[in-house]
């Protein structure tokens, strides 16, 4: 009886199952960043005190996934801390993945005037301030003015973000350059950081 090739080539077949191993491995890494969780680190000031340099966050892709999944466009809530691919991402001095906190929708009217950051809408035709919007966390909570002078309508279909460190230009958003987020490049909504180990928290 003919002994099959594999039994010939003992060495083959170990190698062959290291490489099927590793291929699953990939695979199964590239569907999880795909649609269930990715991993960022925290770089600069813009979202003190609430991230800081060096910290290590979960993304949600689940709401995305879902989303997808119906046919429908993901869109965050106001005041969720999320993570978008930067529209103006260039390889020679921007970065290419940006977190920053919800602030207003489509067809509402933002204004920053002598430090007050405002938000108008149907419902609020007076103004009211986003970071109200938030569960009353002070750990989350923007602690800052907002520097800058602003009066726009957030066109369809995007976002207007800004970080926490809102005094000066520590951080880069839809008042100073940025411009509002199309809803295709949010990544997802901050889940969780996991880094420092002394300072883990959901969001």
């Amino acid at each position: 009886m003919e002994v099959s090739f594999m039994r010939r080539h003992p060495a083959l077949k170990d190698v062959l199952g290291i490489v099927i191993f590793i291929v699953c491995i990939l695979i199964g890494t590239l569907l999880i960043n795909a649609f269930i969780f990715r991993s960022f680190s925290v770089v600069g000031p813009s979202m003190e005190n609430t991230l800081h340099t060096g910290d290590r966050l979960i993304v949600n892709r689940l709401p995305v996934t879902w989303a997808l999944l119906q046919n429908k466009q993901y869109v965050p809530e106001r005041g969720q801390i999320i993570v978008f691919r930067n529209p103006k991402y260039d390889m020679t001095k921007k970065d290419e993945y940006i977190v920053k906190r919800v602030i207003a929708f489509p067809g509402e009217r933002v204004t920053v005037t002598d430090g007050e950051l405002t938000v108008y809408d149907d419902k609020h035709p007076e103004g009211f301030n986003p970071d109200d919007a938030e569960a009353g966390d002070k750990t989350s909570h923007p602690g800052s003015p907002t520097s800058g002078e602003v009066d726009m309508v957030v066109p369809s279909r995007t976002l207007f973000v800004s970080g926490d460190h809102r005094t000066g230009d520590y951080s880069y958003d839809s008042r100073n350059g940025l411009g509002t987020i199309p809803y295709y490049d949010v990544v997802g909504p901050v889940g969780m950081r996991i880094y420092p180990v002394n300072k883990i928290r959901t969001f």
